[in-house]
């Protein structure tokens, strides 16, 4: 099977990041030390236990980041619920690497896992869908150390799962299990800087150093016409930004910087960008940076057909957000799942905004949470959540919220989606609201609506668009369309096939799109609409409802209508909310 790469590239390359392999990468881009201080654990041996009679199967090696299910990891199995996957590697360490402090961060694992380096056993980690760091220094030597993670997963609904299912198909999709992601070794200094938090006006940014805190600081950060530094010993600096160059999908500007504490050097980059609801006209609006914008956006499911959860190459990222700002799109929501650290660098650099939905747990009903509320019955309908989901779903959110804070390209956040899981909304909203006010919160996006969030957030597919802002709230279309068209040769499922209005060809779907924006969008952008999700960017598995097929190689529809389109949606809407 072919990387699922595009092949048309028409923006610039971030500068460190090019057709790169996994396996010779930095893997937290957006937060980097020298390379000398990374050790990528890429040689893994895979087996396969079966708990109920305790026996075990090798199956050789395996190639990460890739989870055993995908093409791409060369095994190719689906893991039973009476089985475990056992990772095996060697960690080799010089005794300078064990001087200061080494930590073994591991990628999410789906959904228990055990780790043991040498003879010390960790005790079990319910990770998914976030990564983990251990501190392992008082356990390695110098020299080779065995390391061992056992994974579970029998796919537990308490546990946030997104769309995977034991029984995919439709809108559900193919399960994966094991490590998702590199895990890595990483050797600091014995005081180091354990994370940064980022926080941008449109001409100042804070940044928190979390580690060193008593420490002398030193921060040097790049302007665009040279360089600036500044020394400071408390936890945090305000850097007022002379000129400042703002950020936005049409000219995504990051300032480069590093942090001195010490013995420690870490790199990142900020943006100067503000996202907001504003009242203009006695209509609410959706504003970047202070001015009514109008987020034209896809649907991202995030899947791709060799290596499932991952592209071959993180490049892989690159190349789908060129083919969504090439037919004229400049948003993305990333729909109920937390993607790798690079989908959000390369949003960052090449200017996407973000929509990142929290991950789902719970079971989840098709009368209840699609049926009834499609067709209008959405009241009186009872949802329960179990403690454990609660408290499974607030550990994955809060540390979804944490771990995506300095990204500028993350602008709004869904709580709930259509239902699915859902529990005391408004409490949920109040919760995240006050963990990070410096992004939108859409509390339920579609129906089952609480008394508090951002937004007025509807899901239509089977009806003619026919939307009114209530006024207090930025209308935002966070589902629609789904057309389906089916291109023979670059299906997953050559017998199946799902979507909400079928096709025949891609004249055909372009013309029913063009359609669909001008006569029914259009006059709701007068209405107060300042948001549009269409249903989708790819296809996936049985889904045929993509703008580009499964495997990245045909676009289905024609670029020049759907940018012309793109622009027509962006003048109405200038229009609309043209402040004399």
């Amino acid at each position: 099977m072919k990387p699922s790469y595009y092949h048309n590239s028409r923006l610039s390359v971030p500068h460190d990041v090019n057709d790169a392999d996994w396996h010779r990468i930095y893997p937290r881009p957006a937060l980097r030390r020298s390379d000398d201080t990374c050790r990528l654990l890429t040689d893994w041996t895979l087996s396969c236990i079966n708990e109920t009679t305790e026996t075990r199967t090798p199956l050789g090696a395996i190639r990460l980041p890739f989870p055993p299910e995908s093409p791409l990891s060369g095994i190719c199995k689906t893991l039973e619920d009476h089985e475990a996957w056992l990772y095996e590697t060697t960690v080799t360490l010089s005794a300078s690497d064990i001087r200061g402090r080494v930590l073994l961060h591991l990628p999410p694992t789906d959904q228990m896992c055990i780790v043991t380096l040498l003879s010390h056993t960790f005790e079990e980690q319910c990770n998914f869908p976030l990564p983990t760091t251990l501190d392992i220094t008082g356990y390695v030597i110098a020299g080779d150390n065995s390391l061992t993670v056992l994974v579970r997963d029998s796919l537990d609904t308490d546990i946030p799962y997104g769309k995977q299912s034991k029984k995919r198909g439709g809108m559900w999709y193919t399960p994966t299990s094991g490590m998702r992601g590199m895990p890595w070794v990483e050797c600091v200094p014995k005081e180091y800087i354990r994370d940064l938090r980022i926080t941008p006006t449109l001409d100042t940014v804070t940044i928190q150093v979390l580690g060193c805190e008593t420490e002398t600081k030193t921060l040097v950060y790049e302007t665009g016409t040279g360089s600036e530094s500044v020394v400071f010993e408390d936890d945090s600096v305000t850097i007022h930004i002379d000129q400042p160059h703002h950020w936005s999908p049409d000219d995504p500007f990051v300032y480069r910087f590093t942090v001195h504490c010490r013995e420690d050097t870490i790199s990142s980059y900020f943006a100067l960008r503000t996202i907001s609801s504003e009242q203009i006209h006695g209509q609410a609006v959706l504003c970047l940076n202070g001015k009514p914008h109008y987020f034209h956006g896809l649907l991202d499911q995030g899947y791709f057909p060799d290596g499932i959860d991952l592209p071959a190459s993180p490049d892989g990222y690159r190349h789908d957000i060129e083919a969504v700002k090439a037919l004229g799109f400049d948003t993305l929501r990333k729909h109920i799942r937390l993607d790798d650290p690079y989908f959000y660098y390369f949003c960052d650099l090449c200017g996407i905004c973000v929509f990142q939905d929290f991950v789902n747990n719970g079971e989840y009903s098709f009368l209840r949470d699609t049926a009834l509320p499609t067709v209008g019955i959405r009241r009186g309908i009872r949802r329960r959540a179990s403690d454990i989901q609660k408290q499974n779903f607030i550990r994955a959110a809060d540390g979804m919220v944490q771990l995506l804070y300095n990204h500028p390209s993350v602008v709004y956040y869904t709580i709930f989606n259509e239902g699915w899981g859902q529990f005391d909304p408004d409490t949920l909203y109040r919760r995240y609201h006050d963990m990070d006010n410096t992004r939108i919160w859409d509390a339920t996006s579609g129906w089952f609506y609480g008394r508090e969030s951002d937004v007025q957030s509807e899901h239509v597919y089977f009806r003619r668009l026919n939307l009114k802002s209530d006024g207090k709230r930025p209308l935002v279309l966070s589902e629609f369309g789904g057309y389906a068209c089916k291109i023979d040769g670059h299906v997953f499922n050559t017998e199946k096939s799902y979507g909400y209005k079928t096709l025949s060809t891609p004249k055909a779907l372009t013309e029913s799109l063009e359609k669909l924006y001008r006569y029914e969008v259009l006059p709701m952008i007068n209405r107060g609409l300042c948001v549009t999700i269409y249903t989708q960017i790819t296809d996936v598995e049985d889904e045929i409802n993509g703008l580009y097929t499964y495997d990245r190689q045909v676009c289905k529809v024609d670029g020049d209508v759907m940018q012309k389109i793109a622009d027509d949606l962006r003048t109405t809407f200038e229009n609309r909310w043209k402040v004399v």
